[in-house]
């Protein structure tokens, strides 16, 4: 039995209660406004689909201009006529991307970004079926929309969100750890995805006033970190 998961039962009746607090006194930021396709640039032609839950969303900034999509587009703008889209809902699990991939109109990306995985830590989704789920995710991708290659961001480092009370903060922490360690492991290998590690420090600045999302000054840094990779995906073919 893994550590975490250990500690989750020895310490369930606080950690529950824990959970129920925070949801109850959570301070809920709404989407941005915005677009959520579009294209800009100038350069070689690129299409890219950014699929997630509420970061991926853009939670924590005003609008989509300042969230993760208009970030990351503007960087591949400077070197690419960028076709995109956003799919993206708070809340969302892997199994709710997977159900709303299913629900929009198929058409091909040559890219695509993955942010998903912390609602499957909060909502116990065991870590095979994660995997799993992760899986039929990406082939989903390949198969109906024709994506040559996937970048699924790491899972954000839970175990210092501001927003989370100890201990729950510690155990949600060595959880989504754990879980993105093996989505590390899982991708190793595939010569069509990468893992990319999320490696924002979480200082004030970055973070939204919720405790929980980045803000618009972390959203840019993370696609600073996510636009080099997807070029060079693009040059790659």
């Amino acid at each position: 039995m893994a550590f975490d998961t250990a500690l989750k039962l020895a310490l369930a009746p606080l950690l529950v209660a824990q959970g129920v607090g925070v949801r109850r006194r959570a301070l809920v930021l709404p989407e941005p406004s915005g677009p959520r396709s579009g294209e800009l640039g100038d350069g070689p032609p690129l299409s890219l689909l950014i699929l997630g839950d509420s970061s991926a969303a853009g939670v924590g900034a005003p609008t989509q201009g300042e969230a993760l999509a208009g970030q990351l587009t503007a960087r591949l703008a400077s070197h690419h006529r960028v076709r995109w889209r956003l799919v993206a809902r708070s809340g969302d699990t892997t199994a709710n991307a997977l159900a709303r991939l299913q629900n929009i109109p198929a058409e091909p990306f040559d890219l695509a970004v993955i942010a998903l995985g912390v609602n499957d830590v909060t909502h116990s989704v065991p870590l095979a079926r994660w995997l799993a789920r992760q899986a039929e995710l990406r082939a989903r991708l390949t198969e109906r929309f024709a994506v040559r290659h996937i970048i699924q961001s790491g899972l954000p480092p839970m175990g210092a969100f501001p927003a989370l009370p100890q201990p729950l903060r510690a155990v949600m922490g060595l959880t989504a750890r754990r879980f993105d360690a093996a989505l590390a492991g899982t991708l190793a290998d595939l010569p069509d995805a990468a893992h990319l590690r999320f490696n924002l420090p979480l200082t004030r600045d970055l973070m939204a006033p919720d405790g929980f999302h980045p803000s618009p000054a972390g959203y840019a840094l993370w696609a600073e970190t996510l636009a080099p990779a997807l070029r060079a995906a693009a040059l790659a073919g």
